[in-house]
């Protein structure tokens, strides 16, 4: 087949990415897929803990369908025998192992998800327990003695459970050389993940190379921060938008976040290129019309448009033209301070957790953000939206 020049091909796999290691690599790497007209194998790995996937998830898959546009082959790894470690990336304690039914159960989901952003016909659909299950004990051993124990706790996640004296349990340290095993298993060339898995990432150039491999190229990706501006995505968090949300609950979600939030949205979740972001920025419109595109286009994704642009006009209907939510009951303000209705409404359980949702940019009436923590409503009545919660208030 024929690949677009190289220096295209970076240009257009460099939107998204948080760190390529190393980019002359990757650039040599191209050159040569294209001289032997054969596509890279790039692999990204997901481990089934939960049984849906949210928008966080599809930062990584956006970027392996980058690959896939530019006609490369994307390795969609699904980690059923590194699941039963359970991934201790950024873990304080030690995650409990999930049963192989509820592995099982979750791969199910998350084949059926990833098809509405990869294509099928280039996506390679693999599970890990095929080589890592077949593995005698005198394959471990072989394989855990090309690292050591320094290497490892040189982990930030087991370094800081280290000195604080929390137990790290040795099957939690296979992970790293299970994950890296998985690259020599599938002879990869790059390998995706977010920044913190990006340990994990360089473990599989180091065992490559031991096994006498040329070390994959490592991308990394952005952690996506959730509804709430200030954690990473995570349904444990409530701060997510589920990929099989129902559209105008994607839209709701979306029309929450803050202006500043909407420019990494559209950067990490659209395919839309910085220039024409950087456009949009200039272009002196109404914040909140282009968060309702970005929402639309967002809810489009994984519904059909003709959902996706109604869901837009019922936000437009309930919200922005004043309509008042039939589920929303009425609360009656006796202090028109905006902390104060935060706190009466039961939008903010506390008044620390109001400062940080208005400051965060999660606050907003009338669909417009307010930041200000001395802010005082007029007599009226309003639509407040704090997080991905909603109330009507009458001040």
């Amino acid at each position: 087949m024929a690949f677009l020049p190289v220096d295209e091909q970076l240009n257009y796999l460099r939107k998204g990415f948080s760190e390529i290691i190393r980019e002359e690599d990757l650039k040599e790497r191209l050159t040569q897929a294209a001289l032997a007209n054969r596509p890279l194998r790039v692999k990204a790995g997901f481990d089934p803990t939960a049984p849906d996937l949210h928008l966080g998830h599809t930062v990584l898959l956006r970027k392996m369908k980058h690959f896939q546009d530019l006609g490369h082959k994307v390795i969609f790894l699904i980690g059923d025998a590194t699941g039963l470690i359970g991934d201790p990336t950024g873990r304080n304690a030690l995650r409990p192992p999930m049963t192989r039914e509820e592995i099982n159960r979750n791969a199910d989901t998350y084949k059926e998800q990833v098809f509405q952003i990869l294509d099928p016909e280039k996506t390679e659909v693999r599970f890990n327990y095929d080589w890592l299950g077949a593995l005698r004990f005198e394959d471990m051993i072989r394989l855990t003695s090309k690292y050591t124990v320094a290497r490892i706790l040189e982990r930030d996640d087991f370094a800081k459970r280290y000195r604080e004296s929390v137990p790290i349990s040795v099957h939690e340290m296979l992970y790293p050389l299970a994950q890296g095993y998985d690259s020599v298993a599938l002879e990869c060339d790059v390998e995706l993940g977010g920044t913190d898995q990006k340990f994990n990432l360089l473990v599989g150039r180091d065992l490559q190379r031991d096994y006498g491999q040329a070390p994959q190229i490592v991308g990394t990706v952005p952690l996506l921060e959730g509804l709430d501006g200030i954690d990473k995505m995570s349904k444990s968090k409530g701060n997510y938008v589920g990929i099989r949300e129902a559209p105008d609950v994607m839209v709701k979600k979306l029309m929450t976040i803050s202006d500043n939030l909407m420019w990494r949205y559209w950067e990490l979740l659209t395919d839309v290129q910085i220039s024409e972001i950087s456009a949009l920025k200039s272009s002196g419109r109404n914040p909140r019309d282009i968060k309702l595109d970005l929402a639309e286009r967002i809810a489009g994704d994984f519904h059909p448009a003709s959902e996706a642009k109604a869901a837009r006009e019922q936000w437009l209907h309930d919200v922005s033209q004043g309509q008042t939510p039939e589920d929303l009951p009425l609360t009656i303000a006796a202090d028109p301070r905006l902390k104060q209705c935060l706190l009466q409404t039961g939008l903010a359980p506390s008044s620390s957790e109001a400062d940080r949702l208005i400051k965060a940019g999660a606050v907003a009436a009338g669909g417009e953000v307010i930041k200000s923590p001395s802010h005082r409503f007029e007599a009226g009545e309003y639509i407040l939206r704090a997080g991905k919660k909603w109330a009507r208030v009458k001040v």
